[in-house]
């Protein structure tokens, strides 16, 4: 009766074993038997994949089973380990379950042996078995440990897969399956990476229910993840979880701190984040170059580089060494300040202290160059990229390219496009925008509007840059039928018109002599939710209210101080 259960059961795909080694198992006396497990493990070995063999899995369930009873759990772990990777076509885990029942009466064994199992899924990369043994064992009543769990959970956080994380969370719950602390901290980083901040909240909830008190794990994470989704309403909620750490007692690591002081700098708030930083020294924290570089990078973006400098100074005296990163932000820095010497000079400097230098260095030296006119010193300098063996990227290029359009030298910049094109790198968005806008300012509108067929046989999609830079042509070509058609373009394939976008379209109008229709793009603009910028008020005035025409919008602009 057994032997035709076990037909039955493996109609399924199953196990397949290689004639040599099933004699070398089942032949032995000991294969079954608990005393003689040591001498089938070396015997298992020879498990290979050839043809269908109902005995076989009966046999290795046994097998399994007699390590579990001596509770032999690292050979359980390598037979499993060996079964899943090397067994050929995998098995259906539902085979594998009604046969564990099937050939084993001690169900705690069978809920060790399949647990492992799992966990052998996760750990060989094979993630949508581990879900469907997940599944089955609510299906036939098995009850997961927390760490085989675990392990999926952290594996579908890493490939991003958040509805599964979700499931898998909610059926723990559900299934009464032991949830720990790192089974929340691990859920609610999943959510946070997911921008799903509401929810994430939730768990932290319901971990306090469980009585589970949030560790400064559970804390980073959140802050971590509001500084992320960034806006002024994120970085106070971020700001208020580090008081609430400090209420209840939980204290603020170094990570703590340092998320929020690379928060507040990527959020343009570098006075937050010295604030901080002040306190997190306070707190009897050391700051690390990471938290110096993030001031650091924030201050020379707020083009305070007299006050960066001072932080390096400061960074050094407490015994830190600047690396690539610190230099990269200063230079850039003084780049955008238009501080060509001084970025030539502290180049100069990294080279003779040492200091390796990376791709983003000579595309900061390489771009300040070609923004100043200065080409000759761009190729020079990626001359000296070339021989030091760091390979240019679609930013050194563009930057490249970018310099010799706007000389005019549109010669060398087709010659890099299409080294570009034969050697590498791929062209990305900014190589087509730098494209289109030269093109555009030579009155050549419609051929730049052919690019964007070009970007999307490339995988590429238009930024919002692209169309506005489009838009713009049109209307200094004195096209502004044109211009709205590109509006519509951009419209149906799923980018909706910005501020510049607007403030394009009404310029272009109002110099075309069409003001009615830039009134109407006002009001289209303001329905639509957008605020308008200086920029806009500069329109109104310069281009409508000087000229006598007084735009019909509600009042909604006229309180404006002009």
């Amino acid at each position: 009766m057994a032997a035709v259960e076990s037909q039955h059961i493996l109609k399924n795909p199953h196990l397949i074993i290689d004639k040599s080694a099933i004699k070398a198992i089942v032949t032995t006396p000991q294969a079954t038997s608990i005393q003689g497990s040591e001498e089938v493990v070396t015997s298992h070995k020879l498990l290979r994949v050839r043809e269908t063999e109902p005995q076989a899995l009966e046999n290795y369930i046994k097998l399994l089973m007699s390590f579990a009873n001596e509770r032999k759990y690292p050979k359980i772990r390598s037979s499993l380990h060996r079964f899943v990777k090397h067994g050929g076509k995998p098995i259906a885990v539902s085979s594998f379950c009604n046969a564990l029942i099937t050939f084993s009466s001690n169900f705690c064994a069978v809920r060790v042996v399949f647990d492992i199992l799992m966990v052998t899924y996760v750990n060989n990369g094979k993630l949508d078995l581990a879900l469907e043994a997940f599944k089955r064992a609510g299906d036939y009543g098995f009850k997961l440990s927390a760490r085989s769990c675990n392990s999926m959970l952290q594996m579908f956080v890493k490939e991003g897969k958040i509805g599964i994380v979700e499931f898998v969370y909610k059926e723990m719950v559900r299934r009464r399956i032991m949830v720990n602390m790192i089974t929340y901290n691990t859920v609610i980083n999943g959510l946070c990476k997911a921008g799903k901040l509401n929810k994430a909240g939730d768990i932290v909830e319901d971990m306090k229910v469980c009585g589970l008190v949030p560790s400064v794990i559970t804390f980073n994470t959140m802050i971590d993840g509001y500084c992320k989704k960034g806006g002024s309403g994120k970085m106070y909620r971020a700001d208020a979880l580090l008081k609430e750490m400090v209420e209840k007692r939980i204290h603020p690591n170094e990570i703590t701190y340092n998320i929020l002081i690379d928060g507040f700098c990527k959020d343009c708030n570098v006075a937050a984040g010295i604030k901080i930083f002040k306190e997190m020294k306070e707190q009897g924290l050391r700051p690390s170059v990471i938290t110096y570089n993030s001031l650091i990078n924030g201050l020379c973006n707020d083009g305070k580089i007299d006050e960066a400098m001072r932080l390096r100074d400061d960074m050094v005296e407490s015994g830190l060494e600047p690396n690539i990163v610190t230099y990269n932000a200063i230079m850039h820095g003084l780049s955008k300040n238009k501080m060509l010497k001084e970025t030539q000079e502290l180049f100069d400097d990294i080279v003779k202290k040492g200091v390796v230098v990376n791709v983003l260095t000579f595309n900061i030296l390489i771009d300040a160059y070609c923004k100043a006119g200065s080409m000759d010193e761009a190729v020079s300098a990626y001359n000296l990229m070339l021989e030091r063996m760091v390979l240019p990227n679609a930013s050194t290029y563009n930057s490249l390219i970018g310099g010799y359009f706007r000389e005019g030298n549109t010669k060398a910049a087709h010659e890099l496009l299409d080294e570009m094109k034969e050697k590498g790198p791929r062209a990305d968005v900014v190589t087509y925008n730098i494209r289109i806008d030269a093109m555009c300012k030579r009155g050549e509108t419609r051929k730049a509007v052919k690019l964007l067929d070009e970007m999307s046989q490339n995988g590429l999609n238009p930024s919002h840059l692209t169309y506005n830079v489009l838009v713009a042509g049109y209307c200094h070509q004195g096209i502004p039928s044109a211009a709205l058609t590109v509006k519509r373009r951009m419209e149906r394939e799923g980018k909706r018109p910005n501020v510049v976008t607007y403030n394009v379209l009404i310029k272009g109008f109002c110099e075309n002599g069409k003001l009615e229709d830039a009134n109407r793009f006002l009001n289209e603009m303001l329905e639509k939710g957008l605020v308008p910028n200086r920029t806009t008020y500069d329109i109104i005035k310069e281009e409508m209210m000087e000229k006598g025409f007084v735009p019909d919008i509600d009042g909604h602009l006229y309180n404006a101080s002009f």
